[in-house]
């Protein structure tokens, strides 16, 4: 049998001006990226805790989103999310910084642990289940502690490859819809 409900495309964030342009902020970014290459502008969504975009890839419903939440609270948002437009965590895609990749640098993959993560911990445990796809946007570990590292705002080297891979980012979500994860990990795993 076939799944037919939506794809639920997250994009993990810290909310407000503060944190906009920051490295924990580069899943809401590649997010922003789908929905503006969509010509979609998002909408605020009380139910689904989030702010989201309804559009397609490859002929296929994605429901693009944007938690209302700080990143270690994403998990109610994204099970409000997935219980409002009755998803399934299979065709959940959760997107989000990784310390542990070098800058520019892409993983796609289902399942795992949430390597210390907080917001993908967050999801692990209101979902009851880490079987979810990620894609994993490398903005490397920095010098130092670790949370400044990643709350900080991107070096003006970064800034200068960041449109590349925020667009190299979204093109992989839209592939793993239409063509599948070994496909994908094989295209984009750099």
């Amino acid at each position: 049998m076939t799944d037919t409900s939506p794809w639920l495309v997250v994009g993990l964030g810290n909310p407000g001006a503060k944190y906009e342009n920051t490295r924990h902020n580069v899943g809401e970014m590649v997010v922003s990226y789908l929905a503006a290459a969509a010509a979609e502008t998002f909408k605020s969504s009380r139910k689904a805790r989030c702010n989201v975009v309804e559009t397609r890839s490859d002929g296929q419903r994605m429901i693009l989103a944007i938690p209302h939440s700080y990143m270690n609270e994403s998990g109610g948002p994204v099970a409000s999310l997935v219980q409002y437009y009755s998803g399934t965590a299979q065709r959940l895609i959760v997107v989000h910084d990784e310390i542990d990749l070098p800058f520019a640098s892409l993983r796609l993959k289902f399942g795992g642990g949430d390597n210390g993560h907080n917001g993908l911990k967050s999801i692990r445990s209101s979902l009851s289940t880490g079987d979810w796809y990620r894609v994993r946007v490398g903005v490397g570990r920095g010098r130092g502690d670790t949370k400044d590292h990643v709350l900080a705002g991107f070096s003006g080297a970064e800034r200068k490859e960041l449109p590349d891979l925020l667009a190299q980012a979204a093109t992989s979500v839209e592939r793993l819809i239409s063509v599948g994860l070994a496909q994908t990990q094989s295209e984009f795993n750099s």
